[in-house]
């Protein structure tokens, strides 16, 4: 091969790995930030008895002029009303609330669950697995109504617990912030399993038995060597259950009561009932701001302590 033809090759390399690289930024364009600018742009507007409902729209077949039109009629209003208004940032932290106590409920569940998956024997982790994944083959739609067969002062847990003579009277539990804890819990509790079976999976079992010969009582062992080597299994799974229960919106309609606010029945109500696009947009772009930024912050830090470990 001639020493011309390295460098084409090298220049066709690079191209291919530009061109790679392009597709998930593309993805990202076309599916994540051109709708982003959209919801943003109506966010700006004000909200009218019209198709569509709000103003200003861009006429582009007034050249400049519609332009500048156009951006003299966008404003802040909408964001200032999201605190005035106090049942918008009654949601918001209402919404954070519940997403906050869910993800450490889910987390206590998780743990040992993926513990005990990661020690179990290797011929029998693949079932397991499966067991954990095993209701995604169900709609999640479905999973939530048969919650509220499951937790109705008529439905099964009632009858069993007065079956079994634990309790006097149904329990109220449908309609309530606890069966939005159940139903979140529940329905995102595999998105918590599976990072932390990653991590505890690939532990090195002899950094337990060196503890164990220097004295280390189990407890010890655990909170000093396992908990800390699986922190980026807890760190991912909290991010899956928080994100995406923060803007739940089936759960708190199916399971909680007209009293349970969160930011997704606010945000449903707003842009289907009240038909107010402005507002309804603004409160999404104020609920994706304030989960990215955190997420990007995280990343952040990761990237750096990547950086200074190499």
């Amino acid at each position: 091969m001639t020493d011309a033809a390295l460098p084409a090759r090298d220049g066709a390399s690079v191209w291919r790995r530009r061109a790679l690289i392009a597709v998930p930024y593309l993805w990202l364009l076309v599916l994540f930030l051109a709708p982003f600018f959209i919801v943003l742009k109506i966010s700006l507007s004000d909200t009218v008895i019209a198709q569509p409902p709000y103003e200003p729209v861009l006429d582009l077949a007034n050249g400049w002029q519609g332009v500048k039109d156009w951006w003299a009629g966008l404003d802040l209003e909408n964001y200032g009303l999201l605190f005035e208004d106090e049942i918008y940032w009654r949601s918001y932290l209402s919404s954070l609330k519940i997403a906050a106590i869910s993800t450490f409920l889910a987390l206590l569940i998780a743990y040992p669950m993926a513990y005990g998956m990661a020690r179990a024997p290797k011929s029998l982790r693949p079932t397991l697995l499966m067991a954990v994944i095993l209701p995604f083959w169900t709609s999640l739609l479905i999973r939530v109504y048969a919650w509220i067969g499951i937790l109705n002062p008529e439905g099964l847990l009632n009858q069993l617990l007065l079956g079994v003579g634990l309790i006097s009277e149904p329990l109220y539990i449908m309609n309530t912030e606890t069966a939005v804890y159940i139903g979140i819990v529940y329905s995102y509790l595999p998105f918590m399993v599976l990072p932390l079976y990653s991590s505890l999976e690939k532990l090195d079992d002899t950094l337990l038995e060196a503890a164990a010969d220097l004295g280390s009582p189990p407890w010890k062992s655990f909170w000093q060597i396992t908990f800390p080597l699986s922190l980026p299994g807890v760190i991912a799974g909290c991010f899956l259950v928080f994100i995406p229960a923060v803007g739940e919106f089936v759960i708190p309609d199916l399971l909680g009561g007209s009293e349970t606010l969160m930011i997704g029945k606010t945000l449903y109500n707003e842009f289907f009932l009240n038909r107010d696009w402005p507002v309804s947009s603004a409160l999404a772009v104020l609920l994706l701001l304030v989960l990215v930024v955190p997420i990007a912050l995280y990343n952040n830090i990761q990237a750096r302590e990547l950086e200074a470990a190499k």
